[in-house]
């Protein structure tokens, strides 16, 4: 059995909603139609015709990339120009383009979140909050013999969380009554007459991101025909998302070190810095992208250095006066997205039971080549 195009697109919205991207963010499916089976995906970091090329021969119906290919309004579709020619191709083949940009730079488990993890960084904080989560609280009534279902049901989709606290929830035992009227099929009890049932109220906290996820999980869980529940919208704050990483190394190494590591843990064959290089490096901010707006965000944080691509003349000088060290891997660091967003669609759909294949593409972007 393989996959839809649209269930592989809800996987993607749940690793990265669409809501966490910047405003204005080119996202979603820019090319073709996700209502059509889907075998093969391959993972890029750019489209590009020799990604296409790369699709065709691994007959991929569909490409998930994290850089748009259509980022500015287009004023015509004509062939004879380099992005036509590649949307033409690219519907002549059938193959779909679905981008995931900023809200998977946000994403908890991210690309953030992988660049920090190769470099070694713990202790982990956001460098920019983009989406703070609000959350409601969630009340459901179940018999006391599937109170554990519906609950686990709810925490594995995302309910139960204060601050680093999961599987939170409080439950009160009590007496429900129902009439089942006539052309009902209940759980318990009888058609037209009164019933009382030994149930438990189940409260827990749900976050906005997860709520139909929750809701579904627990109507699915839910013994009973017609499910009671209340969802109430509360004050709290949930969990905060954002832009970038800052954290810490198991200890301290000199710029030049850190320069090195840096090298190794995103593949890059140089990098780019400003600084002393023997300047201890303990705490580190990473920003996959371009980053130079991003210095006082660095600055405030304490970060020794900062971590992040297409750093101007202009910003290094203003990073160095800070006394902020820059390493810059260039924008095509963000290539580490390709196998470990595969790795974990792959993982996906196999617990789904899906054949789908999903594929990290090998081919290089990097337009920038040294002499």
């Amino acid at each position: 059995m393989f996959a839809r195009g649209e269930t592989i697109l809800q996987l993607m919205e749940r690793l990265a909603p669409k809501h966490y991207a910047v405003p204005e963010d080119k996202i979603g499916l820019q090319v073709g139609s996700a209502a059509k089976e889907v075998k093969r995906v391959l993972v890029a970091l750019d489209v590009n015709q020799a990604v296409v090329r790369e699709a065709v021969s691994l007959d991929a119906e569909l490409i998930i990339a994290h850089h748009a290919v259509i980022y500015r309004p287009l004023a015509h579709l004509r062939t004879d120009t380099p992005s036509g020619a590649l949307a033409a191709e690219l519907l002549r083949r059938d193959i779909a383009v679905y981008i995931s940009h900023t809200n998977l730079d946000t994403a908890e488990g991210g690309m953030n979140d992988w660049m920090a993890e190769a470099l070694g960084l713990a202790g982990r904080d956001v460098l920019e909050e983009i989406h703070t989560d609000k959350l409601s609280k969630l009340v459901v009534f179940v018999p006391e013999t599937h109170h554990e279902a519906v609950r686990n049901a709810m925490f594995a989709a995302g309910a139960g969380w204060i601050g680093n606290y999961s599987h939170c929830s409080f439950n009160i035992e009590g007496t429900g009554t129902f009439v089942p009227r006539e052309g009902t099929d209940p759980f318990i009890g009888t058609a037209g007459k009164m019933e009382k049932a030994a149930e438990i109220r189940i409260e827990t906290v749900v976050p906005d991101s997860a709520r139909k996820a929750v809701i579904a999980a627990m109507l699915k869980a839910h013994p009973y025909e017609e499910v009671a529940y209340d969802l109430y919208s509360m004050d709290l704050k949930g969990r905060s998302f954002g832009l970038g990483r800052v954290g810490k190394l198991p200890s301290a190494e000199t710029l030049e070190q850190f320069a090195e590591r840096v090298k190794s843990a995103l593949q890059v064959p140089f990098v780019r810095m400003v600084g002393d290089p023997a300047k201890p490096i303990r705490k580190v901010a990473v920003l996959g992208g371009s980053g130079s707006r991003y210095i006082r965000h660095a600055s405030f944080a304490g970060a020794d250095v900062l971590v992040t691509g297409d750093i101007d003349y202009h910003s290094a000088q203003d990073a160095e006066a800070a006394g902020l060290a820059i390493i810059d891997p260039g924008h095509n660091a963000e290539k580490i997205m390709k196998p470990k967003l595969a790795q974990w669609l792959n993982d996906q759909l196999r617990a789904k039971g899906y054949n789908t294949e999903v594929f990290a593409s090998q081919i290089d972007t990097e337009p920038f080549k040294l002499r």
